[in-house]
């Protein structure tokens, strides 16, 4: 009989949720193009809009103001450029500022040139340092144009909840804009653009149970826009062109009202597996380093690193007792490497961190096997001296 393996990497992507299956198979039996006039049409821009609807109430935000796309990494090239238009007047913005721990999605920078665009550093907590950020916008020259900063709300490896609402008011207080990247925070915690204060939010379908291929950027209100990523048809408002993927935006919808209504009850839970695990992982290995341990961070993400094991040996000796992680993020077609998150903060990165992200359906059981296997990579690790 083939080993049951287990999933602890829902950072990475969440299994599809039982309603937005449901709703990507209905939206599949409709031959509409939501662009059409025609009663096959409307039936399919009726989803699209309500799908539209789910995810601005997952993040406060206003329906009118959600622009669906591709997923998280176009709306991110799509926020970050240095052209926007206040209504019909061109508004330009001269310099970006990314957090030294964003997904690279965002840290690429988008559409600015590299001498465009600089990193704000951050604390050894995992945190962004405001201090820093807080010189960098004083220093910033208003005759290049607005600055434009790009701070996410939870670090996809850490865990680290980040101060957004102190990154906007600093912002805004020196006539900036404020990008955030919520892709690991919606289902994981309450968000809402409004309090954030936040200009942009993006969003993504698979990180919440819904299905790949669908994210979107949600905009505070209409008259502040980014020019346009793609152009075409005139789809989205113009914003973003292209022919609607229905059944993966309908999936993202139901998705986004699914983890709305479950968000306490689950997280609850969520948090009390991860803290056990954090615990006898301590205990089986004393000079285990938890990195982010003690900032505020979302309920189900641990991040560690074991002194004298690289990463990538631990995600193979995991992944061969049929437990899949992952060693940092997953971001690009299973490259594991250094984590710049860990370099940002600070921490000596050589050998790197594993990260074990929990979800809805994690069990108990699951976590006691997940322990069993750390304490046998440990003890391996110092048999005959050797590193693992």
């Amino acid at each position: 009989m083939a080993k049951t393996r287990i999933y602890l990497d829902w950072n990475a992507t969440a299994p599809l949720h039982p309603a937005a299956r449901a709703a990507v198979v209905d939206a599949l039996d409709l031959g509409g193009n939501p662009s059409s006039v025609h009663g096959e049409g409307r039936a399919a821009r009726m989803l699209v809009e309500k799908a539209r609807r789910q995810i601005a109430t997952l993040v406060g935000g206003t329906a009118a103001n959600v622009i669906l796309t591709s997923g998280a990494t176009e709306a991110a090239n799509m926020v970050l450029t240095p052209d926007f238009r206040m209504g019909k007047s061109p508004l330009n913005v001269g310099h970006l500022y990314v957090s030294a721990i964003e997904h690279p999605a965002v840290r690429e920078g988008g559409r600015f040139a590299a001498d465009r665009k600089s990193e704000i550093a951050v604390l050894s907590s995992g945190q962004v340092d405001l201090a820093a950020l807080k010189t960098q916008l004083v220093s910033h020259s208003s005759e290049l144009g607005l600055p434009l900063v790009a701070v996410m709300l939870v670090n996809n490896e850490t865990g680290v909840v980040q101060p957004v609402a102190e990154v906007a008011a600093l912002v805004h207080a020196h006539g900036g804009l404020l990008v955030v990247d919520a892709v690991q925070a919606v289902g994981r915690m309450p968000v809402d653009i409004a309090a954030l204060d936040a200009d942009f939010l993006i969003v993504s379908s698979h990180k919440i149970g819904g299905p790949k291929g669908a994210g979107a950027l949600v905009a505070r209100g209409e008259t502040l826009m980014p020019t346009p990523l793609i152009r075409g048809g005139g789809q989205e408002k113009g914003h973003r062109c292209g022919t609607e993927n229905v059944s993966a935006i309908a999936g993202f919808g139901a998705a986004a009202e699914a983890m709305l209504v479950e968000l306490e009850d689950r997280n609850s839970g969520i948090r009390a597996l991860r803290d056990e695990l954090e615990t006898r992982m301590r205990q089986a290995a004393p000079d285990v380093v938890i990195y982010g341990a003690d900032s505020p961070r979302v309920a189900n993400t641990t991040f560690f690193g074991l002194p004298d094991m690289k990463a990538e040996t631990g995600q193979i000796a995991f992944d061969l007792e049929g437990i899949a992680l992952s060693a940092g993020s997953a971001c690009s077609s299973g490259k594991v490497g250094k984590s710049h998150v860990l370099t940002a903060m600070g921490f000596d990165d050589k050998a790197g961190g594993l990260r074990i992200s929990l979800g809805p359906s994690t069990t108990p059981e699951e976590i006691d096997l997940a322990v069993s296997v750390f304490q046998r990579i440990a003890g391996r690790r110092r048999v005959g001296g050797q590193a693992a």
